[in-house]
Parts: C-alpha cells; sequence; structure tokens
C-alpha cells in the first residue's frame, strides 16, 4: 500500500492510537518520519520510539504517553499538504494555542520546532500543529 502523504499518515495513526487509548503503535520508517517522532519525543507528547530494522522495511515501534488515564496529544492539524505546501519565514512562525503547543517546521537546518526555527532564524515548510 503506497501512502501519498507518510507524515498525514503517522500523524493519524498517532491520533486514532491517542483517541483509543493504544499504549503502542508501529508506522512504516522514513527519515522524516523518524525525525518527528524524535521532536514529540524530546516535547513529551510520546512516551519513546524504538526504530526496528529486523524485518524487510524498517518499522518504527511507537509508545503512546498518557497522563492519569489521558493521552498527552490532545490535537494534531497537518498543516502542509502535498497538494498545498506551506512555507513561513522566521518572523511568520504561529503560537500555537498561545504557546501551549508546538509547530513543526522542516527548515533547510533540518526539522525542528517553531521556538528553535525563531531562535536561529530560519524558516521552511510548516509542517503539523500538536497540543
Amino acid at each position: 500500500m503506497t501512502v501519498s502523504d507518510p507524515i498525514a499518515d503517522l500523524l493519524t495513526r498517532l491520533r486514532n492510537a491517542a483517541a483509543v487509548k493504544k499504549p503502542k503503535f508501529d508506522v512504516p520508517y522514513s527519515k522524516m518520519k523518524g525525525e518527528l517522532v524524535r521532536i514529540l519525543k524530546r516535547e513529551g507528547y510520546i512516551a519513546d520510539y524504538e526504530l526496528d530494522t529486523t524485518g524487510k522495511f524498517p518499522v518504527l515501534h511507537v509508545e503512546n504517553k498518557f497522563v492519569n488515564k489521558v493521552a498527552a496529544v490532545a490535537g494534531l492539524k497537518r498543516v502542509s499538504k502535498p497538494g498545498l505546501r506551506k512555507y513561513v519565514g522566521s518572523d511568520e512562525i504561529p503560537r500555537v494555542l498561545g504557546g501551549m503547543g508546538i509547530a513543526i517546521l522542516s527548515t533547510s537546518s533540518g526539522v525542528m520546532t517553531g521556538q528553535e526555527a525563531k531562535r536561529k532564524k530560519v524558516g521552511g515548510e510548516l509542517l503539523a500543529y500538536v497540543w
């Protein structure tokens, strides 16, 4: 099965797993997805992740984070889509829920949060909002 938007697929799997309180889920690996889950773990939205390369294709095993039986991820939104890319400059990076969430960007310096991009004064493709 081919997926036209692998980032949206990852976010949808995370959203669905959190909604049904599933502790773990798997996602086919790509470098972009690996960077996204690295950021989500660092920011505290997922508990852990692991790259499994034993099979024919690499797979990411992602462990959801729950606080008092409520998922740490309250919501996700894919911003830039394959049919309509959304680019922002360093001074145009939006705040998510008044600073309670994060914006994830793909920049020339790699994938990073909106705060990191502002600090480094780089813009890029606005991938997603997480809160």
